[in-house]
């Protein structure tokens, strides 16, 4: 774990670790600015806890976080990573929530709610500090590997199915853009509890995958369902948004979490949405309580999330290239040895 070194003449013995991060800004090349090397390691403070980090899974939030979404430059170098889970100072196996200030624990009481990476240092190194009620125990059924999966992603998919988008057995659900985190992690949880899930991709591979993962249909992008559906999972953005309008039965619901292709729309579809009642719902991230419920949705039903790439720490730059061109059916994941 780290080294020692002394920060000039008699001044305190300061511990470092390795970790990746962000030393500057890009928003035109994202990469240009990612990092990998020695950081001073966190220290435990009064209502926090610092775990050593087994594994940890990158999200598009981090390549967001490269471009200086939600990361002025004020607060360089960040330490990048929202999810992971590791051992805790006790020897537990342990996961983590990453939404700091939800509650209050850990933070002044008018802190607003933030995202690991964005005011506090994140999981992409050896060590995290996080406040000790963001800890929750790691199913043993669960490796390291597939727990550090499901925090951000996964319990982003959880949220939007069973809590915004209302969705029981049986209903209908489309998942634009399988091959992403959320995208994947949708189409998996909702097979395991009985929903039609249609799914698109642009790539013949992608829309494979999704049938194989329990997707009834994989079509195109933009292509005609065979069935208008009860709910939405929109995470796409601009590029598949006149499709999700469309494809809904009347009093259906679209969930969104996410833009990757923009926020900006050429079509709104604004007579559509209030001609057949259409709901919109914005979904961010998930409660502890709802990570904890995913935890044991997958200990007790043995889904598990779909792994693209397993990589050392050190090799985090081909991760983040295989993220940012899109070619990834699943998570990539980060390790510590």
């Amino acid at each position: 774990m780290g080294v020692w070194f002394r920060m000039g003449g008699l001044e305190p013995i300061v511990k470092v670790m390795f970790a990746v991060y962000a030393a500057r800004i890009d928003r035109d090349q994202p990469l240009a600015g990612l990092e990998l090397g020695e950081l001073p390691a966190p220290e435990a403070r009064p209502g926090w806890s610092v775990v050593d980090v087994r594994a940890a899974s990158l999200n598009h939030h981090d390549l967001w976080s490269l471009r200086g979404v939600g990361l002025p430059e004020d607060r360089l170098p960040m330490i990048l990573g929202c999810d992971a889970a590791g051992i805790d100072a006790d020897g537990n196996e342990v996961v983590l929530h990453s939404v700091i200030g939800q509650t209050g624990h850990g933070v002044g009481p008018k802190e607003p709610r933030s995202i690991l990476t964005e005011r506090y240092p994140g999981t992409f190194a050896e060590q995290v500090a996080v406040p000790t009620w963001n800890i929750l125990p790691k199913p043993r059924e669960l490796s390291f590997e597939e727990a550090a999966c499901l925090p951000t992603a996964w319990l982003t998919a959880y949220r939007m199915l069973f809590t915004n988008a209302g969705v029981r057995p049986g209903d209908s659900v489309l998942v634009q853009g399988a091959g992403g985190g959320v995208a994947t992690a949708a189409i998996v949880l909702g097979k395991a509890a009985g929903l039609r899930v249609f799914a698109t991709s642009r790539d013949e591979a992608k829309r494979k995958r999704a049938l194989e993962l329990g997707a009834v249909e994989a079509v195109e992008s933009g292509a005609r369902l065979p069935q208008r559906v009860d709910a939405v999972i929109e995470t796409v953005g601009a590029a598949t948004w006149s499709h999700s309008i469309k494809s809904l039965r009347p009093g259906g619901t679209l969930v969104i979490s996410g833009a990757t292709s923009g926020d900006r729309p050429s079509h709104a579809e604004l007579t559509r949405i209030f001609f057949l009642e259409l709901k919109v719902v914005g979904s961010t991230m998930g409660s502890k309580d709802e990570l904890e419920d995913l935890l044991s949705f997958c200990a007790a039903t043995g889904v598990r999330p779909v792994l693209d790439e397993v990589l050392p720490m050190d090799r985090a730059r081909e991760g983040f290239e295989r993220m940012a061109s899109g070619g990834q059916f699943g998570k990539i994941v980060l390790t510590n040895s």
